[in-house]
């Protein structure tokens, strides 16, 4: 029973460890378009989901496995969490004050899943998808994020998630979202796209899902009338929706997704902007150097390096999934 309790603490300790590891903010993280928060405020809806390109080395990982720029995801519920609980909308108005108004619920490390203000993504990389809601359906999107605030991050998840997204592996892949669909499930903990995920399921609202065509339909019957005047032209196939696991959504998914509108907000205000207005400079933007761990400074000179046809597929993978897990940004020869 000691040893048991041993190993426990022991176990949460490297958990913690490489939380704190992964958690780590990125010297190297660049916003490339500054964000005009008054224009955000006004362009965003409430439902509306939204990507963020994230500043630690746990988001460099899932952007590498995901080939995405996308690496956390928030629903924004404006000022609807101050509605219905006066107690909760006197503890959000004393934290935040008037970014109260201006709310998104995530999942995030190490608080889990909680209320932030807008204003927390002011110097990210961000984009905006918006659904096509119902109006009676966006209460019901809401109350079931709401409904798990307090939960814990499932950091066990983003382990099965990397391990089903990396390209080599020993262990096939329709075992790896299997043991990520019914092996990493945890009622009292969540990641950032399944909690957004759920929601938009629970109301019947597809992301990416499987679309099967079904040609071989049986026309409706019609009377004779009916058909001899009319025209000969095929009925249109139909096609039938197979839901995905909510476990393997990443954010990625809500910006390839045909059912999500890209809304794009200019950062300086005036919709009325003229590119032959801009005023450009004349000089190039200087390029700052990345040195191998991470932070600006003299970079090392690439070193080329010969292998063998067989590992020429398997080094550069390797070799970005390490750069990825060490925050550095390495040269891979071709």
């Amino acid at each position: 029973m000691t040893q048991w309790r041993a190993f426990k603490r022991l176990r949460r300790w490297f958990i913690a460890e490489c939380t704190r590891l992964l958690t780590k903010p990125l010297a190297s993280y660049e916003q490339r378009v500054p964000n005009n928060m008054d224009k955000l405020k006004e362009t965003l809806r409430i439902g509306d989901v939204l990507l963020v390109e994230g500043d630690q080395r746990i988001s460099q990982v899932i952007r590498y496995l995901t080939q995405s720029s996308w690496s956390h995801c928030g629903l924004y519920m404006g000022d609807a969490l101050l509605k219905g609980d006066p107690e909760r909308a006197a503890a959000l108005r004393q934290r935040f004050g008037d970014e109260a108004n201006y709310l998104l619920i995530e999942a995030d490390t190490p608080e889990g899943v909680c209320a932030s203000p807008l204003s927390k993504y002011e110097r990210f990389n961000i984009r905006i998808c918006r659904p096509r809601l119902h109006p009676g359906d966006i209460d019901t999107l809401l109350a079931h994020v709401v409904s798990h605030l307090g939960r814990k991050y499932n950091v066990r998840h983003v382990y099965e998630l990397a391990r089903f997204f990396f390209p080599v592996s020993i262990v096939p892949r329709r075992w790896r979202r299997a043991a990520l669909t019914f092996g990493a499930g945890n009622e009292r903990s969540i990641i950032c796209s399944k909690l957004i995920a759920d929601a938009f399921t629970r109301i019947g609202y597809p992301i990416l899902p499987e679309v099967v065509t079904v040609t071989d339909a049986p026309a409706p019957r019609r009377h004779w009338v009916k058909r001899a005047i009319a025209r000969s032209a095929p009925p249109p196939p139909l096609a039938r929706f197979r839901c995905r696991s909510t476990g393997l959504v990443t954010p990625r998914d809500f910006d390839l997704s045909p059912y999500f509108e890209v809304v794009k907000f200019n950062h300086v205000g005036d919709p009325r902007l003229n590119y032959r207005d801009i005023v450009w400079d004349e000089q190039p933007a200087a390029v700052i150097p990345t040195s191998s761990n991470g932070a600006h400074g003299p970079a090392e000179p690439a070193t080329a390096t010969t292998s063998t046809n067989g590992s020429r597929g398997l080094r550069p993978a390797l070799s970005g999934a390490w750069s990825a897990l060490a925050g550095s940004v390495r040269r891979i020869p071709e």
